[in-house]
């Protein structure tokens, strides 16, 4: 499985500590298996198939697109949970 982050996601990582970091893609990581782990569920409002994991006091967004037999998981953005849903 291919994953692909936004330009925001890839910002936000920038800015964290390296242990954070390392934290967000252990459980971005786990979103590949089959089926993912992790507290996911699916967002209120949309109709594109995005999902949020929580992990402690942040949130990614993702969502998972198939295009034959490529599967990408597509990571929206990721931040603190006050201010990703904003």
């Amino acid at each position: 499985m291919k994953i692909d982050y936004s330009k925001d996601a890839l910002k936000y990582l920038e800015k964290q500590k390296k242990k954070s970091v390392n934290r967000i893609r252990g459980a971005i990581a786990k979103l590949t298996k089959n089926p993912p782990e992790g507290n996911i569920a699916p967002m209120k409002g949309y109709t594109d198939g995005r999902m949020r994991l929580r992990i402690g006091g942040w949130r990614i967004i993702f969502k998972h697109i198939t295009s034959g037999k490529v599967e990408t998981l597509c990571i929206i953005d990721i931040g603190n949970r006050g201010d990703i849903y904003k």
